[in-house]
């Protein structure tokens, strides 16, 4: 039978459609920050046998994860960037491989930027595979902030809050930092502290450490993960904040003052009680003072004795250009050697003893 002038327009407007279709599926399947082209290699799922053994319990997994959801938060910025959308878009892929969901994007008001994704467990997706039920370890919630991207308009924001990191080590009071606060918040109000996660990188840990700090000094402790988190700062603020912390305790062991005594006790079980995953390749300049001339941190007096896991991890050494060393996708790779250390970073206890001591920017 011949067919009519409609149904052979409508023939050629479904190929079209297929075709169409086809095409963005190819362009997206090989874009060079496809899940399927740079992700993970031999990742599986989380599937049904999770029910028994959970993945999420081993540390390797949850870095990966992390660390991809954080490259969907980069990935997101770079979608808008480009407008892609619907089936072009790459970013979702980043989350969905683990099971979870978008709720929001962090979006800086100044220009319109994404810089942040808030995931939710996705229990309808997971059900799909069989999975009834959240594998033990992970997190209902996760928050993850990206760094610096050196192309588009947000080069701009991020440059200035990058400039503010580096002078004043202090993000408190910026746009990301209380956009990032809230939305941590309301993922604590509705899930609960032990059930939420925040992870960034590069700029994007910086917040997170920030904001993990501020909540750990209302007693409030999150899962915290820190890659290539800024460790760069002008000498002067790195002396103050020595100098004060040290006559802070010094001055503690000798007052009789009960209110300052009841303080130093505080900072102490804050100290203890919270301390972040952090990643570092020491062969980075930008975050490479975490850990000592070594390559490994090295215990403070304030720490021995304490039985806490540590939480700093170095990447391999070797050969690497700066964009490597300080690259995310270091930290996404499944057959990589981490070297655990074995105590604390001195850095970052530095940091955590600051936290109830005023900063340069607030001073003034």
């Amino acid at each position: 039978m011949g067919t009519t002038a409609k149904e052979e327009k409508s023939s050629s407007n479904n190929s079209a459609g297929i075709g169409k279709a086809h095409e963005e599926k190819h362009v997206r399947d090989h874009h060079p920050w496809d899940y399927h082209v740079s992700g993970p290699r031999d990742l599986a799922s989380p599937h049904w046998r999770d029910l028994i053994f959970s993945s999420w319990r081993n540390p390797s997994y949850r870095r990966i994860a992390v660390s991809c959801f954080v490259q969907a938060a980069y990935l997101l910025e770079l979608d808008r960037q480009a407008k892609r959308t619907g089936a072009q878009e790459i970013a979702s892929r980043w989350w969905k491989q683990f099971k979870y969901k978008l709720v929001r994007t962090l979006v800086d008001e100044r220009d319109g930027s994404i810089y942040g994704a808030v995931l939710e467990w996705d229990h309808s997706a997971a059900i799909a595979d069989y999975l009834f039920v959240r594998p033990w370890g992970a997190p209902k919630a996760a928050i993850a902030l990206r760094g610096t991207i050196i192309k588009g308009s947000t080069i701009r924001r991020d440059f200035e809050d990058d400039f503010r990191l580096v002078t004043w080590d202090c993000l408190k009071g910026t746009v990301r930092f209380r956009g990032t606060m809230e939305a941590v918040k309301a993922m604590i109000s509705k899930h609960g502290a032990h059930n939420v996660c925040i992870g960034g990188h590069s700029l994007g840990a910086g917040i997170a450490l920030h904001v993990g700090k501020e909540l750990a000094k209302q007693g409030v402790y999150i899962d915290c993960h820190l890659f290539n988190p800024p460790s760069v700062s002008l000498p002067q603020t790195l002396r103050f904040i020595q100098k004060t912390a040290s006559l802070m305790w010094r001055g503690n062991k000798s007052r009789k003052d009960s209110d300052d005594e009841n303080g130093a006790e505080k900072l102490m079980k804050d100290v203890n009680g919270w301390m972040p995953h952090l990643y570092i390749n020491d062969a980075d300049y930008i975050c490479m003072h975490y850990a000592d001339r070594a390559g490994t941190a090295t215990m403070t007096s304030s720490h021995k004795g304490n039985n806490a896991p540590s939480r700093l991890f170095l990447a391999p050494r070797g050969q690497k250009s700066l964009m490597e060393a300080h690259g995310l996708q270091q930290w996404w790779s499944n057959d990589i050697e981490l070297q655990r250390s074995i105590s604390d970073s001195r850095l970052l206890t530095r940091q955590l003893r600051s936290m109830y001591l005023e900063s340069p920017s607030e001073k003034s």
